[in-house]
């Protein structure tokens, strides 16, 4: 979720200063939640800044470095492997998306298996 502009929280902060209504109506007026005009106005008062806060950052990505190299080559070696195998074979304990994203983000292909039953649409 994006944060609020710097223009919406500047003209929220002008509302209140001037005395425009109670923090409940200038929530109103601006459409956004009372608990955010009060958590924006305790920001400023204890640090003396409206703008959003940086971004915490996530989880670190499963396969970086070593554990990469140990998925491109489990897919040189076997092309048609799930995710499960290529997970156990990277030998890194995640979960099967982390192992789809890793590789995108690596540009390796994925082979699809045909597990399923044949189309319908097949000539018959």
């Amino acid at each position: 979720m994006r944060s609020y502009s710097m223009d919406l929280r500047e003209r929220v902060v002008a509302a209140c200063d001037d005395g425009e209504g109670t923090r409940e109506e200038v929530a109103g007026r601006f459409r956004v939640s009372v608990a955010w005009v009060y958590r924006l106005l305790a920001r400023r008062r204890d640090t003396g800044s409206i703008a959003p806060k940086p971004h915490g950052g996530g989880r670190p990505a499963a396969f970086r470095g070593e554990s990469a190299e140990r998925l491109r080559k489990a897919v040189e070696d076997c092309p048609d492997a799930t995710l499960e195998e290529l997970r156990a074979a990277a030998g890194v304990g995640c979960g099967t998306s982390a192992v789809f994203r890793a590789l995108k983000r690596l540009g390796l292909p994925r082979k699809d298996s045909p597990n399923g039953p044949p189309s319908r649409a097949a000539p018959s």
